[in-house]
């Protein structure tokens, strides 16, 4: 399996966007909620999710979209299941440290 990931760098602090291959420039609405998968915020590497988790492992903040990848975060511990929130199924979660 494949994923999209991408490296913000802001103010020295970087922040990872991945996101499952098929996801890349979808659009969800559920209700008032939105999200869009653009190519602008998720489109970088292609890469094997096992790599993509690698680099998740040493993130301070991350965004992740899509079953396969929120599924392999779990499986390695980067986040709780109840960490986890969905838009028309789709799977998302952030992790942010303070």
């Amino acid at each position: 399996m494949k994923v999209f990931l991408k490296i913000h760098v802001r103010n020295d602090i970087e922040t990872v966007a991945a996101c499952d291959e098929e996801l890349l420039n979808q659009v969800f609405m559920e209700g008032n909620l939105r999200i869009e998968i653009s190519n602008h915020f998720f489109g970088g590497n292609l890469m094997q999710l096992e790599d993509a988790i690698d680099i998740l492992k040493h993130a301070p903040y991350f965004n992740i979209v899509g079953k396969n990848i929120i599924d392999k975060a779990i499986d390695n511990e980067l986040l709780p299941k109840g960490g986890i929130w969905s838009i028309n199924g789709v799977p998302m979660a952030m992790k942010m440290m303070f």
